[in-house]
Order: C-alpha cells, then structure tokens, then sequence
C-alpha cells in the first residue's frame, strides 16, 4: 500500500504556530497577544453594508477578477495614497485574502526550480506558496534590532534562476518600514536581475511617523510589481478575507490564471462591502491610526517597563521584544513559559525565520487589541516578571 498523508512539499510546515499558542491560550487562560486578529469588531458602516448586500440577494458567484464597483474602488484608492492610474478591469484580481493572493502569484509565475527571494523573519505561508508552486526559496536575514535590508546579502542571493522577489512593509513581524537607502536597493536590484517583485502591503494604512509608499512608485517598478492589499487589515474584519493584487496587466493575468482555480472569486456580499469600505474619507483612516498608535505606545512603554527591550514600531500592529531578561535561550520556550507561567500568549517568532538561531531571543506581541486588554496583559507580564525576571 502506498504511503498516505501529507505529500513532500507541505509535510516540513505541520500545524501554523498561531494555532498551537491559540490552543495553549485557551488552556491557560491566558490574555492572547498571539495572533493578529483584533479582540472588536469593524466599523458599523461596513457590517450595514455587508448586510444590505446580503439582503438584496446577492449571494451568488462574483465576476472571477472581482465585482466591478470594488475593482474600481482599489484603483480609486491606490491613486489617492500612490498618484499611480490602474485600469480595474485589467490591473486588479480579487482574492480570498492576501494569503491567497501571495499563493495565487506563486502558482501563477513560477516554474519549477524558479527561486524566490524572501527576507526573514517573514509571514509563514511565503516558504509554503513558494513549495506549493515548486519553487525554491532563498532566503536572505534581516537582523535585528533594525531589520533593514543590507545590499550584500541581497546580491549573494541572487542566481540566475532567481525570478521573483518578495516585500514586505509595514513589515509583520518587525513592524519596520523600508526606508529610502532600501527602496533604493530594492530598486537597483530588481532592474539589474530583471525580477517580478511581490510587494506585500496589507499593513499599507497602519503606518505611524513614517509614511507608507508603494514600492509601485520607485523608477523601473511599475511594471514588474504587484501590490498586495487587504481590507482585514484596514477595518478590523480579518474574518471577512478579501483581498487583492494590483499589477501591470501581464503580471495580473499570471495572477488571475492560478486565482481562478484556487478560490474563483471572494464572497460577492462582503466584496460588495470592501467597495464602500474604501471609499471611506480619510478621516477614517486618520482616526483608525490614532487609535493603533496609542496601542502601540501603550504596548511598548509596557513591555520595556517588563523587563523587554523593545524597538517602537514604524507600522503594523506588532511589537517585537527582547525576552533576554528573562533568562531564557530559545524563543519556543519563553512562548510556552509565558502562556502556562504568565498567562500571556505571544508567538515565538521562529515560526518566520529559517535560520531560527536568529529568533532565540525574541517574542511577537500583537497590539491590534482593546486597551483594556492590553493593560490586562501588561498587568500579567508585570507579576510574571517579578516571579521570573531574576533568570536573567
């Protein structure tokens, strides 16, 4: 009898890490910092628009590439926050999720052997889309504190089957955003090796001092970039998964071919509410970071008053801390520790990093939470750090 299970691509990956620390939190009891899904819900308008949708019948299939009114909205909002014009019938594909997307650009592009240049610590499913396409990842370390891209180490993983590069900023988990020297060196080294460049920016309205832009807009990149974008992200509503690449026509029927296959299209009521959604006024967006940037502040004054070093986020909706204090020499175990010992969940964010020495010392602290619970999980850290703190 032929061996059964999990097949040689996906059999290294096993169970996500948000999974068992979800499970180890419910366990516990602890306060779940782990996983990036805010504990309330999205806005009123978009929930009425979700419901008005459903209530006028329109609960069948959605045009494949996504419902005309959202794919207009996506151009419409990425030419107020980029100045770039995109054809929504062409340049736009409408995915169940970003996660979707990214598997979906993968299936779409690579032929077998392909590489793919991706920077660590990295969202989980990049080394899984990359294995499901058969690709080969390569990966290149962003280290810590600062997590910037360094050009050597970028040129070193560069070979001539190197085909796709892969972005992300606001970065999960660093919650770093690329600044001028390494857009530059973005730039320089997609127009040199002639590389599709996946530009991962579902965080893209979660920026705090420093301004989001759009790899899309640097000299040379328009035309070999797809922009990823989510609505979870924007408005709270991670359950709902849309979302959406945005390329130049070529690159988004490579996209369209494999999305096709893989979902269809998203569900038809809550695209229809994504279309309202980003028609919202700024004034949305500019309260909706106010009220993340008191989170963060809270969250890493907190932290560091914990015992942690921690480096303020530029973006995103994550803190990443140094455990050191505490005595521990591996990221699993301080997670593990903590949830049973401390009743907080984080996640070991080895789970992103293929070289996991470089993650030994860190812990992923999600601050997309009510402040009550984030000053209930400070308070915790608190009692945890005057019990075990002195490891250290």
């Amino acid at each position: 009898m032929r061996n059964l299970g999990v097949n040689s691509r996906l059999k290294p990956f096993g169970a996500t890490i948000f999974a068992e620390m979800t499970a180890l939190a419910v366990k516990h009891g602890a306060v779940n910092l782990g996983q990036g899904a805010p504990d309330f819900d999205g806005p009123e308008f978009l929930k009425e628009s979700a419901i008005k949708a459903i209530r006028d019948g329109r609960g069948q299939y959605a045009r494949m590439t996504g419902l005309p009114e959202l794919t207009k909205a996506i151009t419409d909002r990425f030419a107020r926050t980029s100045g770039l014009a995109c054809d929504p019938e062409r340049d736009v594909v409408v995915t169940c999720g970003a996660t979707e997307a990214i598997l979906d650009c993968m299936l779409g592009l690579l032929e077998p052997g392909d590489e793919v240049v991706l920077f660590e610590p990295f969202y989980d499913s990049y080394v899984a889309s990359v294995a499901m396409a058969g690709g080969v990842a390569k990966v290149v370390t962003l280290e810590a504190p600062h997590f910037r891209i360094d050009e050597a180490a970028l040129r070193a993983a560069i070979t001539p089957k190197t085909r796709v590069m892969l972005v992300n900023s606001p970065h999960n988990p660093s919650g770093h955003i690329l600044d001028d020297d390494e857009r530059a060196t973005v730039v320089r080294i997609a127009n040199e090796f002639d590389l599709v460049v996946i530009s991962d920016e579902v965080y893209e309205e979660l920026w705090y001092e420093t301004k989001h832009r759009t790899l899309a807009t640097e000299p040379g990149m328009r035309e070999r970039t797809i922009v990823l974008g989510s609505l979870g992200k924007s408005f709270s509503l991670t359950g709902w998964k849309v979302g959406w690449a945005i390329a130049p026509a070529p690159l988004a029927q490579a996209v369209r071919a494999a999305h096709q296959f893989a979902s269809f299209c998203a569900p038809t009521p809550l695209q229809a509410a994504a279309a309202t959604a980003l028609s919202a006024p700024d004034s949305y967006f500019e309260e909706f970071r106010a009220e993340y940037r008191a989170r963060r502040d809270l969250m890493v004054r907190g932290l560091r008053a914990c015992g942690f070093t921690c480096e303020v986020p530029q973006g995103s909706y994550f803190a990443l801390a140094d455990h050191s204090a505490y005595g521990f020499d591996d990221d699993f175990a301080f997670c593990r520790h903590l949830v049973e010992h401390g009743k907080v969940a984080a996640i070991p964010p080895g789970a992103f990093y293929h070289n996991k020495s470089k993650a030994k010392t860190l812990a992923r602290f999600a601050f997309c939470k009510k402040l009550e619970t984030i000053t209930a999980a400070l308070d915790r850290l608190s009692e945890y750090r005057e019990r075990y703190g002195s490891r250290g």
